[in-house]
């Protein structure tokens, strides 16, 4: 049977106006290439393609998980899924019937996702990985800890201690780091600069907060921006890393990069210096120098990849 191709909307359309194209009638797994070309009414040729193998899976399951913004982002999720993986991006408060803040969480919540990818006839076993950012990246972090079949898990910009409040599982709570905003300091520009506000997780009853990484059996990237001013992410980073190591882990694959803030995002996404904080209620500086940060983010996203690949495939 011959390829179908099909255009939406049908006939001319403005450049300002998404344009669809669909080919069907495809063999299973047949490789297919795309070309499309345009000469405008200045003579002037465009010219583009597009490669396509339906791969049959199953694939590497990945739970993606965000920070205090909320809702349920799924870029990122979107961006993988594309590059072989299968991904839940998860939503875990301010969307649909979830909690509306993030006082109180349950890892129950949370298992039923990773346990929901591991069944799925799409997701290649025998564990899943986890990608988390900001909170999302302490959330994960207590997934590998305390719950089963996850075998792989990126840290992009994550805290060793529970924050922002309490996690429950089963019998054991996690309190969270505590904090005074007594340090919270005044950029020039009128901004909060919150990167002191964190108590340390090493003294202390804020030592309660430390999640206990030692229980995982999960494989660590942590991904470290060292211009955070959101939090001492690469402080975090290492601490994680020597507490594993105390217990006989593996050590975690630590990458560092200088002038790099806190939304380490997918490649040429646009550096987000300050924005309002979801849990403060006031506009906070993110940290980040363009040049760096832009470069950082190209880097970072080749890295997890990989990690994924090697490690879920």
């Amino acid at each position: 049977m011959a390829a179908t191709v099909t255009l939406e909307p049908a006939g001319r359309s403005r450049w300002d106006e998404p344009v669809r194209i669909i080919v069907s009638d495809l063999a299973r797994g047949q490789p297919v290439t795309l070309r499309t070309s345009l000469r405008d009414e200045k003579g002037a040729l465009f010219r583009a393609h597009a490669y396509s193998v339906s791969e049959p899976g199953p694939f590497p399951g990945i739970v993606d998980i965000f920070g205090v913004g909320g809702g349920l982002p799924e870029y990122r999720a979107s961006l993988l899924a594309g590059k072989g993986f299968a991904v839940m991006a998860l939503a875990y408060y301010g969307y649909e019937d979830l909690p509306k803040s993030v006082e109180t969480l349950h890892l129950e919540y949370f298992e039923e996702a990773v346990n929901y990818l591991l069944n799925h006839p799409q997701v290649k076993g025998p564990g899943v990985g986890l990608l988390g950012i900001s909170k999302g990246g302490d959330l994960c972090l207590s997934m590998a800890s305390f719950l089963k079949g996850i075998t792989a898990a990126v840290i992009i910009n994550g805290s060793v201690a529970n924050v922002g409040g309490a996690l429950h599982y089963k019998d054991e709570t996690l309190q969270p780091l505590g904090f005074d905003q007594n340090r919270i300091k005044v950029t020039k520009d009128g901004f909060a600069d919150i990167l002191d506000v964190l108590n340390s997780p090493l003294e202390g009853p804020d030592q309660k907060s430390f999640i206990p990484v030692e229980r995982s059996e999960s494989t660590f990237l942590f991904l470290v921006g060292q211009d955070d001013h959101n939090w001492k992410s690469e402080f975090f980073a290492n601490e994680a890393s020597k507490r594993l190591q105390a217990h006989g882990k593996e050590k975690p694959q630590i990458i560092c990069y200088p002038g790099v803030g806190h939304y380490i995002e997918p490649p040429y996404f646009p550096l987000c210096r300050a924005s309002l904080h979801s849990l403060l209620g006031t506009n906070v500086i993110w940290g980040g120098e363009p040049r760096a940060h832009a470069m950082a983010q190209v880097d970072a996203w080749k890295q997890l990849q990989i990690f994924f690949h090697k490690h879920l495939g």
